[in-house]
């Protein structure tokens, strides 16, 4: 299945279009009960529920996608998701009906008042933008003091990626991830924005396979146990070196 084409500087809303949710990575993942996926954003659900508020405050999801997340957090939140893809607003408002969703850009935030937010959450969006920094200094406005943004983004400094193809593996192949950076620079970003990190950690190593020879289910059981045992248990302690992708959670000073 071929992918869309990369955002070009003109139009950085060419690629995320009706349709895209079926492509790049998302092509070859299965979304259904009990996949990966769907342990994931039960997973997601139950961090942001730890770290946010025990306000039933209001939270926000920057590129809600198809509602997954905001189905599961609708009634723990005044819940607001917004996406730049029509179909996948549609299907949250189906999924999600108790939630709000909205057509709008991740990086147009204006709208939103300061302090309006108990918790942000934003899953494999951040390396799609132009300026994240500017992003997450928005993100921080919108948090009330002691809000939680919670946001995962890939990791492209992980230990077993040097037996990958670093431009067909799971990060390089997407060409709409335009800026995927080490986990210090987004903790950098973090820190001048007034976000303290409370826990910054990895996945798991889910993207097999990494050993030639060995079936790939094979190594798919043995190099994902460990991130099966953290969702499962919904604990944060898979190293960063460890991690397809980065999962960052931070609190609003």
């Amino acid at each position: 299945m071929s992918g869309p084409e990369p955002a070009s500087p003109d139009d950085r809303h060419a690629a995320f279009q009706d349709g895209y949710f079926r492509k790049w990575n998302y092509a070859d993942r299965g979304r259904g009960r009990f996949s990966m996926y769907w342990f994931a954003r039960r997973y997601y659900a139950a961090l942001v529920r730890r770290y946010a508020p025990r306000d039933h405050g209001a939270l926000l999801e920057i590129g809600c996608g198809e509602g997954d997340l905001l189905s599961l957090l609708q009634d723990d939140f005044k819940a607001v998701g917004i996406d730049v893809i029509p179909e996948a607003v549609e299907r949250t408002r189906r999924i999600a009906p108790r939630a709000e969703a909205r057509l709008q850009d991740g990086e147009e935030l204006g709208a939103f008042a300061s302090g309006a937010f108990s918790a942000v959450v934003s899953l494999h969006v951040f390396e799609h933008l132009a300026d994240p920094a500017a992003a997450i200094g928005e993100v921080s406005r919108l948090l009330k003091p002691g809000g939680v943004f919670v946001f995962a983004t890939p990791q492209p400094d992980y230990a077993m990626r040097r037996f990958k193809d670093r431009a067909n593996d799971a990060i390089g192949k997407d060409l709409t991830h335009i800026n995927v950076q080490p986990p210090a620079v987004w903790r950098g970003w973090c820190d001048a924005a007034g976000l303290d990190v409370v826990r910054h950690f990895a996945d798991g190593l889910w993207d097999v396979p990494y050993l030639p020879v060995i079936p790939a289910k094979v190594q798919f059981a043995f190099f994902g146990l460990p991130a099966l045992a953290q969702v499962l248990t919904r604990t944060t302690l898979t190293p960063l070196s460890m991690g397809v992708n980065q999962i960052l959670i931070a609190r609003k000073r």
